[in-house]
């Protein structure tokens, strides 16, 4: 039993993402909310869309471990970012946490005119599979 992630013939193939996972019946889904670039005490650590990029990936993986599952076991990502934020800092301060062996996850990502925090220039949520034996 395999948790597959798919780059279909006749789709963009991409190493940065995948089109399609197959999660299959028994394993354990794990949704991750919209986690910010915010400390513990939900103060937005700084302007800078790397940092907060990287705050906020690593929020996700504190919620995914809590669960039991790491970086390494999601297999969609939806990300949001601000219109004015820079995302090649954003994307470039993340995307070394993010590498993994196989297919990439799949992602999903809006350019947005806001988020629902005040400061946030960037928001993501993960959905992950593991299968527990």
């Amino acid at each position: 039993m395999d948790i597959t992630l798919m780059q279909p013939a006749g789709l963009v193939v991409s190493p940065a993402f995948s089109h399609v996972a197959v999660v299959p019946p028994g394993a354990t889904t794990i949704y991750v909310g919209g986690q910010n670039g915010v400390d513990e005490t939900g103060a937005v650590v700084s302007a800078d869309a790397g940092e907060q990029s990287l705050r906020a990936v690593e929020n996700a993986r504190v919620a995914l471990e809590a669960a039991g599952a790491g970086l390494e076991d999601v297999v969609s990502w939806t990300v949001f970012i601000h219109q004015d934020a820079d995302l090649r800092a954003a994307y470039g301060a993340v995307a070394s946490k993010l590498a993994r062996d196989g297919a990439p996850p799949l992602v999903t990502a809006a350019i947005v005119a806001g988020l629902g925090l005040p400061g946030a220039i960037i928001e993501v949520s993960a959905v992950a599979a593991v299968i527990r034996g």
